[in-house]
């Protein structure tokens, strides 16, 4: 099963996510299927960038997106609309 989840990178106290979308059974940051976006908590504008169309490809056919990624992609959407 695939899960749409948040890859950490950056140093030490500067956090920088990936949103990425990889087998549940993999490590947090490490074997991924594909980059989907990045989101950078440390900003307060443009938080989230994604790729749409790609996450919508990936929850059509059956990825389902972490807690935190699902609350990311409902503001992103919001936003949009």
């Amino acid at each position: 099963m695939v899960r749409i989840r948040l890859a950490r990178h950056g140093s030490k106290k500067r956090p920088f996510y990936r949103i990425v979308a990889s087998y549940i059974e993999s490590r947090r940051d490490g074997r991924f299927l594909e980059i989907l976006g990045t989101y950078d908590p440390r900003l307060e504008t443009n938080q989230v960038q994604l790729k749409s169309d790609r996450v919508q490809y990936w929850l059509e056919h059956g990825a389902k997106p972490s807690e935190t990624v699902g609350k990311l992609l409902k503001q992103n959407l919001q936003k949009a609309a």
